[in-house]
């Protein structure tokens, strides 16, 4: 009985070990320097410290917050930042995935696209000080940690061994909320050498339901894309397609046009792609299929995170993001609104069939720090 007990027992504290982020050892594995976390690869070691104080420190104990919606934008705003387009021209056309949004933050988050930015990199700067990983590794470490907090994500690719910058991007690579379609599919495919098209446009584009917007209209910082920016669920395909009648703010501002809820900012960019003929079919299949959701974005920001580097060089951690938790709730129409005020742009397929909150009309409070 005894022994039972004992064998119990060492098993109860393995699957406690597993969850939180140890691993029993086997041959093929190594023991980091704390003792405690055994990883594939000794230079994923750094990274579980590096965890445990972003999680406790930058995103309050684990949650989907505006830490984290802003660390995941700013994976973007750094990798999309290369054009073999101009480099093709003899001009230096950035480095991508390099960190040379926090390394010259001084130019880049000066940058159009990037105001606002600033926060989050000098946030993050404290963290990036105090442990030993690259500026281009802990961008798109923290980014992949804190989406891990949303509910519904997918688990993120996280790697480690890029080149860090060595000089800023130049400006006008990264898209704007007004750049129509076609700029913005000519923008992603240049930096992708032609793989992100418009249909990886779209999967891209996934983020945005744990996004919002805090210079669009700077009287209203914190507006939410959707009505549930703290869950990775499909509800900015729905909601993006819902017909727009009031501006949230003051506005309209430029790169925004009318949204369909109070307190939800509604990108022109978005509504537009979300429209067009080569990829409003596609938008509409991310409705109601989670599945969708998860697996295209997790196949995506696995390329997108390594642009500009040689996959060759670098080493695979992805075992240090947490598993994210599922997802709880379903898709729907926000209360007081129903399948007429969708403005379908998809004529191949029907509108997925969903329910309707109840209750007086939704309003979306903004997201806070």
């Amino acid at each position: 009985m005894m022994f039972k007990l004992l064998t119990s027992l060492v098993t109860l504290a393995a699957v406690l070990n597993g969850v939180s982020g140890a691993a029993t050892p086997d041959s093929s594995r190594v023991l980091c320097p704390d003792g405690r976390n055994f990883a594939s690869n000794a230079a994923c070691c750094a990274l579980f410290p590096l965890r445990e104080d972003l999680q406790r420190n930058l995103f309050d104990g684990g949650q989907c917050n505006e830490e984290a919606h802003e660390s995941l934008r700013l994976t973007f705003h750094d990798a999309i930042a290369i054009s073999p387009a101009l480099e093709a021209k003899g001009v230096f056309g950035g480095g991508g995935a390099d960190g040379s949004i926090a390394i010259f933050s001084h130019i880049e988050t000066n940058f159009h696209p990037n105001i606002g930015l600033d926060d989050i990199v000098e946030k993050q700067r404290p963290f990036l000080e105090r442990h030993n990983v690259g500026v281009a590794d802990f961008i798109q470490f923290a980014g992949a940690l804190g989406a891990s907090n949303c509910p519904g994500a997918p688990q993120l690719a996280a790697f480690v061994g890029r080149k860090d910058a060595t000089r800023p991007a130049p400006d006008g690579l990264v898209p704007e909320p007004f750049h129509t379609p076609d700029q913005i599919f000519d923008r992603l495919a240049d930096a992708s050498n032609g793989e992100f098209d418009p249909i990886l446009t779209v999967w891209l584009l996934t983020a945005h339901t744990v996004a919002a917007a805090d210079d669009v209209d700077p009287t209203i910082p914190g507006s939410p894309f959707d009505s549930t920016p703290s869950q990775f669920d499909s509800q900015f395909f729905v909601e993006t397609q819902l017909r727009g009648t009031l501006f949230p703010g003051d506005g309209p501002n430029k790169g925004e046009v009318l949204s369909p809820l109070r307190g939800e900012m509604r990108l022109q960019s978005d509504f537009a792609i979300a429209r067009d003929s080569r990829t409003a079919c596609e938008w509409q299949s991310f409705v109601n299929n989670q599945t969708k959701v998860h697996d295209m974005f997790q196949f995506v920001f696995h390329d997108l995170s390594i642009l500009g580097q040689n996959i060759d060089d670098l080493v695979d951690c992805t075992e240090v993001i947490p598993v994210p938790r599922p997802l709880a709730g379903r898709t729907h129409f926000p209360a007081g609104m129903s399948i007429r005020d969708i403005e379908q742009a998809c004529q191949e397929t029907p509108f997925p069939t969903l329910p309707t909150d109840p209750g007086p009309k939704t309003v979306v409070p903004p997201v806070r720090s």
